[in-house]
């Protein structure tokens, strides 16, 4: 039955991508920004976003929350009608539509030749974020997380290693000599520090224990090498800004605990931008 779940919701993705394909980029993110907004509360994670939202912005009242809802799911059908356009966007064909402010940090990384750790959560279309980087000149390796959806996943990856970063590392243990190896050799990494991690270690987000990676920090403390968050928001539907902050530099003395919570704090700003921009149907807190 599940097979069966998976191949109808790959040829609904595929027919629903064809469209968007048709109808062009601002049309297609405005029909998925409907679509979004019709079909997401009907999905079993009311309960889970209305928590998450409360303790994110504890004094928000109902209605505040119910406005956050909404634009979350029109965003979410936003990102997932742009797939479909991100070869668009790495050719340069839609490069008005996204302004980046920093590029002069990605320069300097690029230019010292050495490896750093991007992160970042996922914000609005979080894919541009890799894909800027390593247009840069960057060498990139990004962790991701496979589809449950075998057939949906298959597209996909072809999707990501093809217009977003040609090195992909699949999340969990199994990754994390590729991500060695990469960084061994020059090789950056960009990853996102917003999802639970059984793994990792418990750390105060938003006032409330959540497990979270270690990997930047373990990085960090073996390869003495810089962190730099990005922050991406999407501004009048579909345009965005991208911010790339300043190269952070860690003391020896830091450990892999107040690393990992400072890297918590700047999440927490980030969220707070736009937090109807924040995915908030994952278990964050889940202990």
């Amino acid at each position: 039955m599940k097979i069966i779940n998976y191949l109808l919701q790959y040829i609904l993705i595929k027919l629903f991508f064809f469209i968007c394909k048709i109808i062009g980029y601002k049309n297609a993110s405005n029909l998925g920004k409907l679509i979004g907004e019709k079909v997401g509360p009907k999905f079993k994670s009311k309960n889970i976003i209305e928590r998450n939202i409360n303790l994110i912005l504890p004094d928000a009242k109902s209605e505040g929350v119910d406005e956050i809802i909404k634009k979350m799911w029109g965003n979410y059908g936003r990102i997932l009608s742009e797939y479909v356009f991100l070869k668009d966007f790495r050719n340069g064909n839609l490069k008005d539509y996204i302004k980046i402010t920093g590029l002069e940090y990605l320069n300097e990384i690029k230019n010292k030749n050495i490896p750093v750790v991007f992160v970042s959560g996922h914000f609005n279309n979080f894919e541009l974020m890799a894909m800027q980087i390593e247009k840069s000149g960057i060498e990139l390796g990004a962790i991701y997380r496979p589809l449950n959806n075998f057939f949906l996943n298959s597209t996909m990856e072809n999707i990501r290693k093809k217009f977003i970063c040609r090195n992909q590392i699949k999340k969990g243990l199994s990754g994390i000599r590729d991500i060695l190896n990469l960084f061994k050799n020059n090789t950056s990494i960009a990853l996102m520090i917003d999802q639970r991690v059984t793994e990792g270690i418990k750390s105060s987000f938003f006032k409330k224990e959540a497990f979270t990676t270690t990997i930047p920090a373990q990085l960090v403390k073996k390869f003495s090498c810089p962190v730099v968050s990005i922050y991406i928001e999407r501004i009048d539907g579909y345009n965005f800004k991208m911010i790339i902050d300043k190269p952070i530099y860690f003391s020896k003395d830091k450990s892999t605990e107040d690393i990992t919570q400072y890297l918590n704090y700047l999440l927490e700003k980030m969220i707070l931008r736009n937090p109807e921009q924040w995915i908030l149907t994952h278990n964050r807190w889940k202990i």
